[in-house]
């Protein structure tokens, strides 16, 4: 069992709040937590509204896309976004919460359980968070030569580091590994019929799905610094990369000291405060997963870490010359995600 201490700071405030009234937060925060990045926009949770006023978070293995994700990882750091931004939500709408991570060793689609244990004065910080839930998209477009500054990126280090997990920004001399096992990695899998297969179930999604990557939020091809997923096998992506080419791009490995269950959740919810931090600091963001979903580019990226920890993601950060924003990929009803119980 793993138990990680909220991030929402304790307030003198020991008020009890009333069954109902928690209740009721807790369906906003699992409405919320659908605007949380997923693989292939998968979703792959669901929240469970009990009796005595607690939330429970569970994986949805039928949204488990196995051709990359055979033992649960990127489930799990999917997972943990979605706890970050409920979390979050609570912590913006007045509440202090507990969050017990992993409470039943034999239960392992049981994620978390959150309890409300008093009221607190929202933070200024997690109120900007809050509001960039809305506003942020996966960019796939490229990012121009204007480079991410030094402050912001040691800020977005701290973010992640209060949230249990770290981060390694690319250097330089380390952009020809990356992008080779990146684009290795790509390679391999479109040699693989059931990648391709679940290509397509989750970029031509049935009408009213509400999920997956839209054509229209795929980008055409383009020559990059370290090559994109592509998401229209078809050619029919509605986007344009642009010219920018990743220039000024940023490159991060977000990583832990492990990858068991507990550790991969935990770099799901640093990997949600990290980008809706960056969208607070006005840059475009863009997780890439291909390195990480092969077990040997997965470990050319050990490398680049010296061995020190676990790749969780790879997060492309920077400026796009276009300044509108990229269409918003389709989110499910919360009644498809949210259950109670009596």
């Amino acid at each position: 069992m793993i138990i990680k201490p909220s991030a929402v700071p304790a307030v003198a405030d020991e008020s009890v709040v009333p069954a109902a009234e928690a209740r009721a937060a807790f369906e906003a925060a699992a409405t919320y937590a659908l605007l949380a990045p997923s693989v292939f926009n998968t979703q792959p949770w669901r929240w469970r509204i009990g009796p005595g006023a607690v939330l429970t978070l569970r994986a949805d293995r039928a949204r488990q896309v196995r051709s990359v994700d055979p033992d649960r990882r990127l489930l799990l750091v999917s997972c943990g976004a979605a706890l970050h931004h409920a979390r979050l939500a609570l912590a913006v709408a007045g509440y202090r919460t507990k969050v017990v991570r992993l409470p039943d060793a034999t239960d392992p689609d049981l994620l978390a359980v959150v309890t409300v244990t008093g009221r607190q004065e929202p933070d200024p910080e997690q109120r900007r968070q809050h509001g960039a839930g809305e506003r942020r998209r996966t960019d796939r477009r490229a990012f121009d030569e204007r480079s991410v500054p030094e402050t912001t990126l040691r800020r977005l280090r701290e973010v992640v580091e209060a949230e249990g997990a770290y981060l390694h920004l690319v250097r330089d001399d380390q952009m020809p590994m990356l992008s080779v096992a990146t684009a290795n990695a790509a390679a391999a899998e479109l040699d693989d019929p059931a990648y391709r297969a679940d290509l397509r179930r989750w970029t031509n999604r049935p009408p009213g799905s509400r999920d997956g990557v839209p054509p229209a939020s795929a980008v055409r091809p383009a020559l990059r610094r370290v090559p994109l997923r592509e998401h229209a096998l078809d050619g029919l992506a509605g986007l344009e990369a642009g010219d920018g080419m990743d220039r000024g791009a940023t490159y991060a490995i977000l990583f832990g000291r492990g990858d068991g269950p507990g550790e991969l959740l935990t770099g799901g919810e640093a990997l949600s405060a990290l980008l809706l931090h960056a969208v607070v600091q006005g840059l475009a963001t863009a997780p890439l997963t291909d390195p990480i979903e092969l077990e040997w580019p997965r470990w050319l990226l050990r490398n680049l870490l010296a061995d020190v920890g676990e790749p969780y993601v790879v997060v492309r950060l920077g400026f796009v010359a276009d300044p509108s924003p990229p269409p918003q990929v389709p989110r499910r009803d919360a009644a498809d995600v949210v259950e109670f119980a009596d």
